[in-house]
């Protein structure tokens, strides 16, 4: 029997005590396996310690998760972080390299969140530090204090690009989505499109504009409730099935 699609998630690199620990957020893993229907397989944030050509090699497709941690500055001309976030530069150096190789391949990438925010700086965007300090921008950030059903839910309309990725994909031009982040696009990157628009205008989802399979970047959470969002459900679906085609490609 074939087996499924196998989907490479690029973990965080935690200290934990006195070790290092590579590690990923199990709502990613499960919306591969259920969403995606596709096989889930960790990749260690070691830079290149590993090839990442070899890794891409061996997989069909690639998640770029969410994360606390934030995408150096230095990749993108920005200034120091605020005080209270932090870097993961081992993920930084592992995901960055595979996530532009894997598009030149024509393999399938979904970038979700922090992911979203690696993918700009990779094609050449900028990043805000701050975007509830930015003027005419809203504050996208969850109320920390709140259950995750209230922090992940829906937050904040996204208009949809006509024609565009997600568009066509799910059917719809409008949709409420969960709004967890402070970073976002300042500058979109070179050879992107935007997908999805918020009412202050930040873009909070893009595409990569001559992909040869889905390259799609959005700043909010779909994996939460997978199941049960259609919206969610209609991007990992399309994911997955790509994934299919170019496994059978290969």
């Amino acid at each position: 029997m074939k087996r499924k699609p196998l989907v490479a998630l690029v973990a965080d690199r935690k200290q934990l005590g006195l070790h290092p620990f590579h590690c990923v957020g199990e709502k990613y893993i499960t919306a591969v396996i259920g969403g995606a229907d596709c096989l889930a397989m960790l990749v260690p944030a070691l830079g290149d310690q590993q090839d990442p050509e070899a890794i891409l090699d061996l997989v069909d497709g690639l998640l770029f998760t969410g994360s606390a941690s934030m995408v150096d500055p230095k990749r993108y001309n920005g200034p120091v972080l605020p005080e209270g976030q932090y870097l993961d530069t081992a993920r930084d150096q592992t995901a960055m390299p595979m996530m532009k190789s894997a598009i030149a391949r024509g393999m399938p990438v979904f970038a979700i969140c922090r992911g979203f925010q690696e993918m700009n700086v990779v094609f050449g965007g900028s990043l805000l530090q701050k975007v509830h300090e930015t003027p005419g921008m809203m504050d996208h950030r969850e109320d920390s204090t709140a259950s995750l059903e209230v922090q992940y839910g829906p937050a904040h309309p996204v208009r949809f690009s006509q024609g565009g990725l997600i568009h066509r994909t799910s059917g719809l031009e409008e949709y409420q989505v969960n709004s967890i982040h402070n970073q976002g696009v300042e500058r979109l990157g070179e050879g992107l499109v935007a997908e999805a628009i918020a009412p202050d205008g930040l873009v909070e989802a893009f595409s990569v504009q001559d992909a040869k399979a889905f390259a799609l970047a959005v700043q909010w959470h779909p994996e939460w409730q997978y199941a049960s969002n259609p919206l969610s459900t209609s991007l990992f679906k399309a994911f997955g099935e790509d994934c299919r085609r170019y496994q059978a490609s290969r």
